[in-house]
């Protein structure tokens, strides 16, 4: 009989304990799929199992995980703990180290150092996967590392937090404010208690680096991956976009360009009538647009059974010997990306202004697009109720008026100086919103 798998798993939160009860709950299964048992042996945790089913009372359990890791009754390490720093990255980096396979869902922690714990799995000969770091459920770390063939990958992107597709869903379904969705999403445990990292653009920012350099073959390169979040996304936004035939989606976008590899995070108008215009809620979704196919993955993006899923379909490729390499290929051959800069950007783009109610307000919006070479696909005006400013300001003497713009493709830098002229201008109430148009 074919010796098992022994597993060692540090961290047992929510993904952690998902894990441990899958392994057990489905070891029959998991045997016949990998040919062999895969057996959890030990972990390291700080607390108790999140979910109180599941015993570890026979389980060896050691005080670090970096003990763990390098423990020689365990075949593959499995970190959980999350973070970019320690305690995971030293006791992945110990594992790999001793030649130990590796198993992780940590996408800020691959990110951050995916390089250079490629590089140090190819050196010592052990296995590396992450398929849970990026969309959880959602199997695309493996679609595009070993599932296109030779299609050349043009474009990646989709929706990749959970938290800011429910956001955005429940504001434009329920007619509610951005502030009372967030704090319903951080009561239903969607949102941590401090959610910078998710509504700021942050952890999709993480998975796009990743997803770019399989799609493209480049090493990781976080810091090149311009990010904004949905913090300044209105109700106004989303109703006008709706009216637009548009829906407002936080995406993340990798696209190769003349310029060099373009990555971004925003939110992002798409057609409503699109596949990713229909994800709403907390569900995930990629797009790949290659020159030989595009498809589409849709799927729970976190939470403990989806993520599983993904941790345990990793565990079952190393037990069947199906490995690798990290990142796509040798990472002596992962190129160094060429950045192609945010003002490069082209494509459309939805602008609206609070102008203000005066003669040559007009004229002066039009006169900035105009110098910038800026053609206007559609104008919507649209005047709101009087603001008792009160005094003799000549600006408080009506309300503003809101004004919708929708570029044709233009230039991202000419758009901004252009927005930068009418503001010097004095014609606006408040700073410009712009936000991209994406083609799908």
């Amino acid at each position: 009989m074919v010796a098992p798998l022994r597993v060692g798993l540090a961290g047992l939160g929510t993904v952690g304990s998902a894990v441990a009860r899958m392994l057990v709950e489905s070891r029959d299964q998991l045997a016949e799929r990998a040919g062999r048992p895969i057996d959890l042996v030990a972990f390291a945790a700080k607390d108790p199992p999140r979910d109180p089913k599941v015993d570890v009372s026979k389980l060896k359990k050691f005080d670090s995980p970096s003990a763990l890791a390098t423990d020689g009754g365990i075949d593959v390490f499995v970190e959980l703990l999350g973070g970019e720093g320690d305690p995971a990255k030293s006791s992945v980096e110990a594992a790999l180290g001793a030649g130990r396979a590796v198993v992780t869902a940590n996408k800020a922690l691959i990110a951050r150092h995916g390089n250079a714990l490629a590089k140090l799995a190819e050196k010592s000969g052990a296995s590396f996967a992450f398929e849970a770091a990026v969309a959880g459920g959602i199997p695309v770390v493996k679609t595009l590392r070993e599932g296109l063939g030779g299609a050349k990958v043009g474009r990646v992107y989709g929706i990749l937090n959970g938290t800011c597709n429910y956001i955005l869903t429940k504001m434009l379904t329920e007619q509610r404010s951005f502030a009372d969705c967030l704090k319903e999403a951080q009561r239903l445990g969607y949102a941590e208690a401090d959610p910078t990292f998710d509504i700021g653009g942050f952890d999709t920012a993480h998975k796009i680096a990743i997803l770019t350099s399989l799609a493209f073959g480049t090493e990781i390169d976080v810091e090149a991956v311009h990010v904004e979040g949905i913090e300044t996304i209105t109700l106004a936004d989303l109703q006008a976009a709706g009216e637009l035939g548009y829906k407002i989606k936080l995406l993340g976008v990798a696209s190769r360009t003349d310029a060099g590899i373009e990555q971004r995070v925003h939110p992002t108008m798409v057609p409503k009538g699109s596949v990713i215009g229909g994800v709403d809620g907390v569900l995930n979704a990629v797009a790949i647009d290659s020159d030989a196919m595009g498809l589409v993955l849709v799927g729970p993006g976190a939470g403990g059974p989806a993520t599983s899923a993904s941790v345990v379909a990793d565990l079952v490729d190393l037990a069947c010997g199906r490995t690798s390499p990290a990142l796509g290929r040798a990472a002596a051959r992962l190129a160094k990306p060429t950045r192609a800069p945010i003002q490069r950007h082209e494509g459309g783009y939805y602008i609206r202004l609070a102008a203000l109610d005066r003669p040559g307000t007009m004229a002066a919006i039009a006169k900035a697009m105009a110098a910038e070479n800026i053609s206007l696909e559609s104008i919507v005006q649209r005047h709101e109720t009087a603001r008792p400013h009160g005094g003799d300001d000549p600006k408080s003497a009506a309300g503003p008026a809101t004004v919708i713009l929708i570029t044709y493709a233009t230039n991202e830098d000419a758009v901004r100086r252009a927005l930068a002229v009418i503001e010097r201008e004095g014609v606006v109430a408040e700073a410009p919103q712009l936000i991209r148009i994406e083609k799908s």
